[in-house]
C-alpha cells in the first residue's frame, strides 16, 4: 500500500490510522513504510511470516515501541507515538498477547469483575460493592464467552481455549475501542477455534478488532478483510481468497 493521503480519510470512521511507520532493531528493518488503516467496527486479520512485522506493528500502536519516522493516530486527532503504553490503554486500546493472562486463584466471575471498567483506588476497592447493572454485565459477558456454567469455577481450571476466552472478556469489560489479538487460537482444539472465530466477529461491530494469525483456515473463519505484512510493510490486502492468489503472496509467503 502506498502512504495514506490523511485529509481523504473521515477521522470519525478512521479509529486507527498508521502511515509512512518504520522501525529499525540494530541495522534491521522491522517496519519499514508501514501505511494501513482500520475503521471503527471492522474486523481485520494480519499475515505474513516470521519476522514480517506483526508484532512490531501491534508494539508500535500500544507505546511499547516508539517508531522511527511516521505516523500513528487514534480516533481521528490522538497521536500515539507520544503517550505512553498505560495511558494508551485507557484511552481504548486493548491487546491480548498469545499466552493467556488471567488471575488463576480467582474464579471466572471475580476475573470480570476484576477487570470492569473505570479506575479504582485503594479505599474504593476495599470498599467496592457490585452494582445491579456491573453484575448483570458480567452476566452477559459469561454468556458472550461461552463460561457461564464455570462462573463458579478458579480460572486455573479452565482448558487452554476457556482461559483464552475469559481474558478476551477481561479486555471486553474494560470497553476499549481497539482489540488487538495476537493468534488467539494457537493450541486450541478444531471446536475451540471456531468458536473462538464466531466470538470475534460477534465482538466486532461494537470494536474494531485487529487479528495476527497464522491458521489459515481460522483466518477464513473470521470473513474478513486480510492485510498480508512482508519485510515490514503491507504486501497485499483483501479478502483471504484474494490475497491467496495474489502471485507477490504465493512467493514469499504460501510458498507454492
Amino acid at each position: 500500500m502506498t502512504p495514506i493521503e490523511r485529509d481523504k480519510i473521515e477521522a470519525k470512521d478512521t479509529v486507527l490510522y498508521v502511515d509512512g511507520v518504520s522501525v529499525s532493531f540494530d541495522g534491521f528493518k522491522a517496519l519499514n513504510n508501514l501505511s494501513l488503516y482500520v475503521v471503527a467496527g471492522e474486523l481485520r486479520a494480519i499475515i505474513g511470516p516470521n519476522g514480517a512485522g506483526k508484532t512490531t506493528m501491534m508494539d508500535v500502536v500500544t507505546g511499547k515501541t516508539r517508531p522511527d519516522e511516521g505516523l500513528v493516530f487514534f480516533q481521528g486527532d490522538i497521536d500515539l507515538t507520544k503517550l505512553d503504553e498505560a495511558r494508551i490503554a485507557n484511552l481504548g486500546i486493548g491487546r491480548k498477547f498469545q499466552k493467556p493472562t488471567v488471575f488463576e486463584t480467582q474464579t471466572v466471575f471475580e476475573n470480570l469483575e476484576l477487570s470492569l471498567a473505570g479506575r479504582r483506588g485503594v479505599l474504593e476497592s476495599l470498599f467496592f460493592k457490585l452494582s445491579a447493572e456491573q453484575g448483570d454485565r458480567i452476566d452477559e459477558m459469561l454468556d458472550r464467552i461461552a463460561l457461564a456454567a464455570q462462573r463458579d469455577h478458579l480460572a486455573g481450571s479452565l482448558s487452554h481455549g476457556q482461559k483464552q476466552w475469559l481474558e478476551i472478556g477481561m479486555l471486553l469489560m474494560q470497553e476499549p475501542d481497539v482489540l488487538l489479538v495476537d493468534e488467539p487460537v494457537a493450541g486450541m482444539t478444531d471446536a475451540e477455534t471456531e468458536q473462538t472465530a464466531a466470538l470475534l466477529r460477534e465482538i466486532a461491530g461494537a470494536h474494531s478488532v485487529v487479528v495476527v494469525e497464522h491458521d489459515m483456515e481460522f483466518v477464513r473463519a473470521l470473513e474478513c478483510r486480510v492485510t498480508v505484512l512482508h519485510e515490514g510493510s503491507v504486501l497485499a490486502e483483501g479478502s483471504l481468497e484474494a490475497v491467496q492468489n495474489d502471485q507477490r503472496v504465493i512467493e514469499v509467503y504460501l510458498g507454492r
